[in-house]
């Protein structure tokens, strides 16, 4: 693998699927409380610009399991929230970590970081690309229909980082991708031509049905992203008609699965009847970011 995770393009097919292999193999061993210290007196710094729920459970359970440590690093505690610059961050940590992970509000920051850091960074989310989370939906996807290649995805709603890690990741899968998208919120021209250019199956509507049409997944994520609030009413208002509930799954496959990667806002971008139905691998998604997660670390830092 490369030194850092900042794209889902930065392993490759062979390497996905050794890194769900071990994943599952990890996710197995922990049922039965086993857990083997690979990454003793290892520590992992975690930068937080973002606020989290699952980057920071899973990384940090993740960690501990593995026999390392993580530390939880506000941006505002570090003289980084004082203007000190990144390069010089990046390069301080180095001496002390063995791999950083950033959530970060710009894309730019995570490559700075991982530019001037001799140690692994992983991109925990960023403006552009949200990898870890589609390395866990990629995942789930292999556990609940037992492969990728073939298979079909709808994406309804937003065109934010993750669909782009999505639409990026099926070059390595094998997957076909369709996005139902509000002409503007669909995702970027540049990021579909790039997928399509390295033979990727994207393609991108406006109607949420055409979408669900014989789709095996049906995956959404919440309307309003972070630092969106303010657009709330105006959000709401537009994407409603791509609301995932009992009529668009209808469309689907009848054993067609349907994902969100959470936080969800209930009975906006997907009723309760459907999260909480059989068809829901929802859940086994959350989880599945501790498993994967780890898999990652070994391989980056054992």
């Amino acid at each position: 693998m490369k030194k850092d995770f900042l794209s889902i393009l930065d392993i490759s097919r062979e390497e996905l699927i050794n890194l769900i292999a071990h994943a599952r193999k990890l996710k197995e061993e922990r049922k039965v409380g086993v857990h083997t210290p690979v990454l003793a007196h290892k520590t992992l710094g975690m930068i937080f610009e973002k606020s989290s729920t699952r980057t920071r459970i899973s990384f940090e359970t993740g960690m501990y399991e593995l026999g390392g440590h993580a530390l939880f690093l506000n941006p505002k505690d570090m003289q980084l929230g004082r203007g000190e610059a990144i390069r010089d961050t990046a390069r301080v940590m180095s001496r002390f970590v063995s791999a950083i992970m950033i959530r970060a509000s710009r894309h730019d920051e995570v490559i700075e970081f991982a530019t001037h850091s001799d140690i692994p960074v992983i991109n925990g989310l960023s403006d552009r690309e949200h990898p870890c989370q589609t390395l866990a939906d990629i995942m789930t996807i292999n556990e609940w229909l037992f492969r990728t290649e073939g298979i079909r995805v709808a994406w309804i709603g937003d065109g934010n980082n993750v669909c782009t890690s999505l639409i990026l990741s099926t070059i390595l899968t094998g997957m076909e991708v369709i996005i139902a998208s509000p002409s503007e919120f669909a995702p970027k021209n540049e990021i579909v031509s790039e997928a399509l250019r390295m033979g990727a199956k994207v393609r991108v509507v406006t109607d949420p049905g055409v979408a669900a049409a014989d789709a095996d997944v049906i995956m959404t994520d919440t309307w309003i992203s972070m630092g969106q609030e303010e657009e709330v009413e105006q959000r709401k208002k537009i994407f409603m008609p791509y609301q995932v509930n009992s009529d668009l799954m209808s469309k689907a496959k009848p054993g067609a699965i349907v994902m969100h990667c959470l936080p969800a806002h209930r009975n906006w971008e997907i009723t309760d009847e459907v999260i909480d139905s059989k068809r829901s691998a929802v859940w086994d998604q959350a989880e599945n970011r501790l498993h994967i997660q780890k898999a990652l670390l070994v391989r980056l830092l054992a």
